[in-house]
């Protein structure tokens, strides 16, 4: 393994017979290259803003117009409006040169018109949506101002490729939600969870802030909402991530799995290499812009705000508040292997270096003999800590020196990869080792993961790979948007030859990983407390994964529900059972159809549910009854879902209110109870199939067993679902080990029964009421009989 060296570009001395210059010819070689890249990157910026402002209409088209300006022109017939000749008498002169000029600045007027009117009608067509409350059941018709709307903007969205960003200006600012409606959906979402009392003084409450001090908060939030591009997000993420004190690791950060059901190669080296190889390429569509926005039904684009920060970003911790920072590139990833820090260059000699060029890089890490210097092995811990107690250390210890230096370097690298000395096994007899499995990726050992980058790639020693990320920089879905496209394209592109390495031949030597430097001998006690402190708290962590194959969403189809108000139905009746309450839920919904949108809150414990759970639970329900129930129920989840994802969530406007208190310094009863209640049962659905390469019938295995996060609450669970076919659905269940009430495998086992008793409730339906037959039309047969 080479050590660290330093290097000169070049070096002078003055002596007695002049100048003496020495220089590197490779190291200032690089910096050319790196200048180069740069500066490529910036025209490609560039080009991609210019085509971004006016998308959805064609750059080419300008030549078009120019062309039929000069045509009308010198043919003798007049622009619109006369433009080419209201220009050209602000020219110096009637010449042909200045009369060409004329008209290319006309056809620049047309063309930035119809460009922008373009742009402004997608944009009002986006603001509609009445699409979204649309009866999808069997037989229903969709009414004519939606269908004349998906003719239009179908239209206008495929009337030109769009690059990742070039939807942002057409999209819709979030809309602010009236204090009147807030107020009505929350009273009716904690109707089942307040008895008669406690409701009446909570309305009392809602009602007092509505007539007073909300109508104040509210004109401050319209000002918000009128001058910022979103209301929401910017606080949203001040607030709720930077401004947390917590560590990350469990309260923060979320982790996502391999596809379990493949194993494309035993070869920690390789799976490493190809994996590094798909997240640069990733990095790249991004960059440029190539990655094709996520489109709603084909048409219905959603933001791609937060792709930004994919890559080369870190949340650096403050006394008071994080930041989050961002680095418009990198030629570089950080390799964390048996406690040793690496620099490991990826770009070389004018391009990003191929998988079998990486695996030497990767193989030579592995085959090093080093160990940790003093503290290095539990280095990471820092990032585990509590947010102030690291930023006080990083301020004292990490400011100057070899320190600050090898720190840049982490931070400023494109990502963390993590070479474990463990596997990552599964095996459906064993169900523990998928639960250790996402322990390892959740937390790992509190130190071989840095909780403060964007993500960190976790690759065992037999190949199997995940992922741990921070949640400041982006929500769930954009990981898993990157992580499917990973495992996809693993599969796809075949890259491993019959030993199980990378295919190909290095073209060259790659530039071998250099040792990060340290001086930790200042910080021993603050590394050794950290490492105290995330041990306590990973111990005080379980986790499930369950495996469910009795049955999935082809089933569910067939019941006439969506699915995932079927499981969220399902997880209510669970815990139920489990806690013998309802409790306050928590369900992720996106709002991404809306510029710089990110999530909203849905409450999946209604009215409607709780009753059917009630009706469940009494044994003198009949199954009809039941029947009934779960579809009320389910209808009211949709519309809470449709509500939330079109702006009219209850959550988000109440946390900006509350905001708004804050800095009024105004003290409001109503709202401090409001944002304290606990969430004790979390849930959140991992998305899947969001890139079309993704084909399940061909390749039915490729598809990951999604991810999860730890538990919100102290006393409660944290579950994530991924619907990941007709026949399997995997949960993630988390909870603490130090509160008597959960118990995450007593929960798993709720859920397989309440899955298991609404199965059985929709058979014996479908039983008692058997579809009638289709009606089939008789047609007279030549010989006059019929059919």
């Amino acid at each position: 393994m080479a050590e660290a060296h330093s290097a000169v570009a070049f070096s002078f001395a003055i002596t007695h017979d002049g100048f003496d210059i020495n220089y590197d010819h490779e190291v200032l070689n690089l910096v050319w290259n790196s200048g180069v890249r740069s500066w490529k990157k910036r025209v490609a910026r560039a080009r991609n803003g210019v085509r971004n402002g006016v998308y959805p209409a064609h750059i080419q088209s300008l030549w078009l117009i120019s062309a039929i300006a000069l045509g009308l022109h010198f043919a003798g017939y007049q622009a619109p409006f006369n433009l080419t000749n209201r220009v050209l008498v602000h020219l110096p002169s009637n010449t042909i040169n200045w009369q060409v000029t004329a008209c290319f600045v006309a056809a620049l007027i047309v063309w930035l018109s119809i460009c922008f009117t373009m742009r402004y009608t997608l944009k009002l067509l986006l603001m509609y949506k009445g699409w979204m409350y649309e009866s999808r059941a069997p037989g229903s018709r969709v009414s004519v101002p939606t269908m004349l709307w998906v003719a239009v903007v179908r239209v206008l969205s495929s009337w030109n490729k769009p690059g990742l960003y070039s939807f942002q200006g057409s999209l819709p600012r979030l809309p602010l939600p009236s204090v009147e409606d807030t107020m009505r959906r929350y009273l009716r979402s904690v109707r089942p969870l307040l008895d008669d009392a406690n409701y009446t003084r909570m309305e009392g409450l809602a009602k007092e802030f509505q007539q007073t001090i909300g109508k104040k908060l509210q004109w401050y939030l319209r000002l918000k909402s009128w001058w910022s591009t979103n209301y929401v997000s910017d606080w949203w993420e001040e607030y709720v991530y930077l401004r947390g004190r917590g560590p990350l690791c469990v309260n923060s950060n979320f982790y996502g799995t391999d596809a379990i059901f493949m194993n494309l190669t035993n070869k920690q080296a390789a799976r490493a290499a190809n994996v590094i190889s798909l997240l640069l390429n990733f990095r790249r569509l991004i960059e440029h812009q190539e990655l094709q926005p996520i489109m709603v039904q084909g048409m219905i684009p959603l933001c791609s705000w937060q792709y930004e920060r994919t890559f080369n970003t870190a949340r650096v911790p403050g006394l008071e508040t994080d930041r989050i920072i961002h680095y418009r590139d990198s030629n570089h990833i950080v390799v964390l292997h048996k406690g040793c820090y690496y620099k490991m260059l990826i770009y070389y000699k004018g391009r990003i270096l191929r998988p079998c060029e990486l695996q030497v890089q990767i193989e030579d890490i592995l085959k090093a003999k080093a160990t940790p210097l003093e503290g290095e092995e539990h280095l990471a811990a820092l990032t585990a800590w509590n947010r102030t107690k690291w930023a006080d250390a990083r301020n004292t210890y990490f400011s100057r020196g070899v320190n600050h230096v090898s720190l840049r370097t982490i931070e400023s690298a494109a990502f963390v990869l993590s070479l474990d000395d463990e596997p990552f096994e599964f095996d459906l007899a064993r169900p523990e080792l998928l639960d250790n499995f996402g322990k390892k990726l959740l937390h790992g050992n509190g130190y071989n993961r840095w909780f403060d980058k964007c993500f960190t790639v976790c690759v065992a020693n037999n190949g199997r790979v995940g992922f741990n990320a921070e949640h400041t920089w982006s929500d769930a879905a954009i990981a898993s948007h990157m992580w499917e496209n990973l495992i996809v394209d693993d599969l796809a592109t075949d890259g491993y030859d019959e030993s199980g390495n990378t295919k190909g031949t290095p073209e060259f030597q790659p530039p071998l990983p250099t040792r990060l430097s340290w001086d930790l001998k200042p910080c021993l006690t603050q590394i050794e407390e950290a490492t105290i402190d995330v041990t306590k708290l990973i111990n005080e962590v379980d986790l499930r994964i369950l495996v469910h194959q009795e049955y999935g969403k082809g089933f569910m189809k067939k019941c006439r529900l969506s699915p995932d108000a079927y499981i969220q139905m399902a997880l209510q009746l669970a815990y139920y059972r489990d806690a013998g309450r309802f409790s306050l839920t928590y369900e992720a919904s996106m709002t991404r159809l809306f510029r710089e949108g990110r999530t909203e809150t849905v409450r999946p414990c209604t009215i409607e549910s709780a009753a059917w759970v009630k009706a469940m639970q009494n044994s003198n329900t009949t199954n009809d009854e039941r029947v009934k129930l779960l579809q009320d129920a389910c209808d009211r989840h949709q519309l809470g879902y449709q509500d939330a994802m079109c702006g009219n969530g209850i959550d988000r406007h109440l946390f900006c209110l509350y905001v708004v208190s804050k800095y009024l310094e105004v003290d409001s009863p109503f709202l401090n109870e409001v944002l304290s209640e606990p969430w004790r049962l979390s849930t959140s659905q991992t998305p899947h199939g969001q890139t079309p390469k993704m084909d399940l019938k061909k390749h039915p295995n490729c598809i990951s067993a999604g991810g999860g996060f730890g538990p919100v609450a102290d006393d409660g669970y944290g579950v994530s679902y991924i619907i990941a076919g007709e026949n399997l659905i995997f949960f993630h269940i988390s909870a603490k080990t130090t509160c008597q009430q959960t118990n995450v495998h007593r929960f798993s086992e709720n859920i397989v029964q309440a899955l298991a008793d609404i199965r059985s409730m929709f058979e014996q339906h479908m039983k008692d009421h058997p579809p009638k037959p289709k009606a089939t039309s008789t047609k007279p047969l030549t010989n006059g009989s019929s059919t």
